[in-house]
């Protein structure tokens, strides 16, 4: 399967005005494609072919007045713009028509050079490459400095600089990997659990272990309220306001690097500690219009079953989804009866078929694995089929998703 590992990226002032080029150079690709759809849309006339725009918008144009300055960037940037263009209508055509999972998307829309963030891709015929000193060597900007935290299990395919909105630069790598290796080095185990998610407890496990939640957006939003209202005071179009913007973006950022290593180390810790888990499909759109919205949003359950999802399909684990509507809260773990529904303040209850008192939690995740039919075999594979892999996409055009990060 494909993943992507991301590193820091550190250019120096020379190096961030040739990125800042090339972002701009890619971002008027992807918009003058844009921009010939929408025309011969209009028109009544065929879309123009990937073909016809390469020549036109990159060939031609480099040749022109207007758009001579194509040519200070990488060529292979600019058909990567065209390519990124070309999915995101095959993306927006195939949600039209419903073959596309998830939820419908909307055509294509101009970029601007104010976007937050800004990314641009070399395939391998860009001739990018890994020097001798650990720098990461990119045609026409150089050789750039990156903060190394792991080492690349192997040869990357592609990579993706990006810009975000607090003014990091980072390298994206596309590796392809091997799940034999991969597998191999995941400890053996017949171990089973169920996993029932929650805003007092992030996770509570069939086996009675609580993991408390962070609340890593709870805690930071004193400081991030401050921080806004900076930016609020701030004059539009003054280099204070550019200022108290960055400073509330490095704030944000903060709070999801935290989210997110926290979801990694979690999920990483149930992958390799049991061989089968369980989960509940939760219906997080929903939840998040509800007044537990910003609870719902500060836990971030879509992003860790996520991890979940694609970590047991690269190290051979089964992962179960039980329906969102089995009544794991309702049902007596220990006779199966189904006791009502019962408000969210009621933590703990006694069955009134066979008198057990249960912890409200506990007793859902272990209802959750009954629910999954979690079986291991004697050697320690799973009998149930494991899942789809999560999506892993490279960068794209806004509205898309760009995937998580690998662990």
């Amino acid at each position: 399967m494909q993943l992507r590992y991301a590193f820091r990226l550190y250019p120096n002032t020379s190096q961030r005005a040739a990125l800042a080029r090339a972002f701009g150079c890619a971002r008027v690709v992807f918009n003058d494609a844009v921009r010939a759809r929408e025309d011969a849309l209009k028109a009544g006339q065929p879309f123009p072919t990937a073909g016809r725009l390469s020549r036109e918008l990159i060939t031609e144009a480099k040749r022109t007045k207007e758009r001579s300055w194509l040519g200070e960037v990488s060529a292979v940037v600019l058909q990567q713009s065209l390519r990124d263009a070309e999915s995101a209508y095959r993306n927006f055509f195939a949600s039209l028509k419903g073959t596309r999972k998830g939820p419908k998307t909307r055509a294509p829309r101009l970029k601007s050079r104010k976007d937050a963030r800004q990314s641009i891709r070399f395939t391998a015929n860009a001739r990018w490459n890994i020097t001798g000193s650990g720098q990461l060597s990119l045609p026409k900007i150089g050789a750039v400095k990156v903060k190394w935290s792991r080492t690349l299990p192997a040869t990357p395919t592609s990579v993706t600089v990006v810009r975000d909105a607090a003014g990091r630069y980072f390298a994206s790598f596309v590796i392809d990997t091997d799940p034999a290796n991969d597998q191999a080095r995941m400890p053996q185990t017949d171990r089973t659990i169920g996993i029932d998610l929650g805003l007092t407890h992030f996770a509570v496990l069939s086996d009675g272990t609580k993991i408390d939640s962070p609340r890593i957006l709870r805690r930071a939003e004193k400081k991030l309220k401050k921080a806004q209202r900076e930016l609020s005071r701030k004059q539009k179009g003054s280099n204070n306001r550019a200022k108290a913007r960055l400073k509330v973006a490095r704030a944000h950022a903060k709070v999801a690097d935290a989210r997110r290593n926290f979801h990694h180390q979690l999920s990483s810790k149930l992958i390799s500690e049991n061989q089968g888990i369980a989960v509940e499909d939760l219906p997080v759109v929903s939840l998040a219009r509800t007044k537990l919205a910003k609870s719902v949003h500060d836990a971030g359950w879509s992003s860790f079953i996520n991890m979940l999802e694609y970590k047991a399909e690269r190290y051979g684990r089964t992962l179960v989804k039980i329906g969102r509507f089995t009544p794991t809260s309702q049902t007596c773990s220990t006779c199966g009866a189904v006791d009502g529904p019962k408000p969210l303040n009621v933590r703990e209850w006694t069955c009134s078929a066979c008198g057990t008192v249960h912890d409200r939690d506990h007793n859902a995740a272990i209802n959750v694995k009954q629910a999954a039919g979690l079986a291991v075999s004697a050697c320690g594979a799973p009998v149930r089929p494991g899942v789809i892999p999560a999506q892993r996409e490279e960068t794209g055009s806004h509205g898309f998703s760009t995937g998580n990060q690998a662990a």
